[in-house]
């Protein structure tokens, strides 16, 4: 009969048979953290080197008389030796646990969910949401034994890009990139987890690759005069360029379609250079660097501020910093644009002036931020849900849906009711939910030295002013009510987004007292005061 080389070693020969009864033995949980291969080497994690199952292992080798020699590893190279294996020891790659995160994965992909959500409590159970058009939906629910290995497994087994374990009482962040583990149409999966009072929560962004059929910003949802400014923003060659908006207000689409369309219309000429944590989308003929993962935030932070100054030094033409996080960060993109190079980023905030207010914030000087030459463009967008073609209806066949105050708040701003339409109940064509996309509603700010100079005087209203008159600029209020007039959304659901239709009336003088608000939003906003 036939002995491998592991067994010929061995002080005792044994069949091929009998490797294989052992391996088969393992249960899973044990498949996670040691395997035992043919050459003799058994390869425990580093971090479970005393579990009990890591003992009972050893002593049934040395009660067969098999050869071993332990090597304590971290659980990736356990995952990738199973791979290596093949069906030996039956590979990590085909759990239980791995088939329902893959399950779980493709039903999100079909419903186009930008995320999933997986909520474990370890009181009660674990419940999965999709995020689809904005909105969370629940789609499973699960034992909390069932989350644990759910989640254990996705950061151990599947993520490429992350710490070695899992732990659950830590903020974590990882990525999925491997394509034999995510659907075809996914670039990647983003993971953070984080700890709650009974348990864990893990979410994971989806990262669509269609994105990069087309470089035109018409398609995302902006007008022709904010894609006008914004290509005025690409042909400066210096000076920083931020686009801001909440998580998941597609900041990073925007930004990608941008920076590809830069690119190609420059014919490869430009060398842009990309600083991201980690890298969510392919931009083709740009260079994407990530940041290593990092235990704690200071060590990201740190890491972060590596890589820009690294960027610097490798003759970019345009470099892109994922997003300003901190201090550092800022101060690094402001002096990049000072140093001669176009810089884009992202940024939290709440309008495109905003911005301004939020480097601030974080120390970065008023004289850096008011000089034109080095903030060069600030955009500021969320999205909206865009309504079903197929079973919208017009908003006057409808208004016993809705309050006296809100028909009043769309009279305000519309000039004709018959133009509006609202949800309807739902088709086959939307899934039953009255939408089909999302659409961005967004406002573009090109500086000059006039509109440095009004927010150097600390003089909001007037730069507010000079921007839409002078520069013919439309707040995403002014949008989202340009796509309530052409029937494309909800003005109730609009108002989720942007606030009150009518509220740039109400703040036209700057104040708003309790009549107004009793005026526009009913009586009620006053009980209990």
């Amino acid at each position: 009969m036939q002995m491998t080389a592991t067994q010929q070693a061995g002080s005792v020969m044994l069949p091929d048979s009998t490797y294989d009864e052992v391996v088969n033995k393992f249960s899973k949980d044990v498949k996670e953290i040691l395997c035992y291969q043919e050459d003799g080497r058994l390869l425990i994690s580093k971090t479970h080197r005393f579990r009990p199952e890591v003992n009972s292992i050893i002593a049934r080798l040395k009660r067969l008389n098999m050869p071993y020699q332990c090597h304590y590893v971290d659980l990736s190279v356990i995952s990738k030796a199973y791979e290596s294996i093949g069906t030996k020891g039956a590979s990590i790659a085909k759990t239980d646990m791995q088939r329902a995160a893959r399950g779980l994965f493709d039903k999100a992909f079909g419903m186009r969910a930008s995320d999933i959500h997986i909520r474990v409590s370890t009181l009660t159970k674990t419940s999965v949401h999709f995020r689809v058009h904005g909105d969370l939906e629940l789609v499973e629910e699960h034992p909390s034994d069932w989350g644990v290995q759910l989640c254990t497994t996705i950061y151990q087994s599947m993520a490429d890009v992350s710490d070695a374990t899992f732990e659950q009482l830590s903020r974590q962040d990882a990525r999925i990139a491997a394509r034999s583990k995510i659907p075809e149409g996914l670039d990647g999966i983003r993971i953070a987890t984080t700890p709650q009072v009974d348990g864990v929560v893990m979410v994971l962004r989806l990262l669509y690759n269609d994105t990069v059929e087309s470089f035109d910003l018409s398609l995302l949802g902006y007008l022709d005069r904010q894609q006008a400014a914004i290509e005025l923003m690409k042909r400066r060659p210096t000076g920083v360029n931020i686009i801001a908006g909440p998580t998941g207000s597609g900041k990073s689409t925007t930004l990608q379609r941008t920076l590809g369309a830069l690119i190609k219309e420059s014919h490869g000429r430009k060398h842009v250079i990309t600083v991201e944590d980690p890298p969510e989308y392919p931009i083709p003929g740009a260079v994407q660097t990530p940041v290593t993962n990092a235990d704690t935030e200071e060590e990201r932070s740190r890491a972060f501020q590596t890589a820009i100054k690294a960027c610097m030094r490798l003759d970019p033409d345009v470099i892109m910093i994922g997003e300003i996080r901190d201090t550092p960060s800022a101060r690094l993109a402001i002096q990049a644009s000072m140093t001669g190079h176009q810089v884009w980023t992202t940024l939290h905030a709440n309008s495109a002036l905003a911005i301004i207010d939020r480097l601030t914030d974080l120390g970065v000087s008023i004289e850096s931020l008011t000089d034109h030459t080095i903030i060069t463009g600030l955009i500021c967008q969320r999205l909206v849900k865009l309504l079903c073609p197929h079973c919208k209806v017009k908003l006057i066949e409808t208004m016993e849906r809705y309050t006296e105050s809100q028909r009043r708040r769309v009279a305000a701003v519309v000039p004709d009711i018959e133009l509006v339409y609202v949800t309807g109940t739902g088709c086959t064509h939307c899934r039953n939910s009255g939408s089909i996309d999302r659409t961005v509603v967004a406002e573009t700010i090109t500086t000059d030295p006039r509109m440095m100079s009004f927010i150097r005087n600390r003089d909001r209203i007037g730069a507010m002013n000079y921007w839409k008159q002078e520069q013919s600029g439309k707040t995403m209020l002014g949008h989202a009510i340009e796509l309530v007039l052409s029937g494309r959304i909800d003005p109730f659901a609009a108002e989720d987004i942007v606030g009150p239709l009518n509220m740039e009336e109400i703040e036209a003088d700057n104040r708003i007292d309790q009549h107004e608000l009793k005026a526009n939003f009913g009586e009620d906003i006053s009980r209990g005061h």
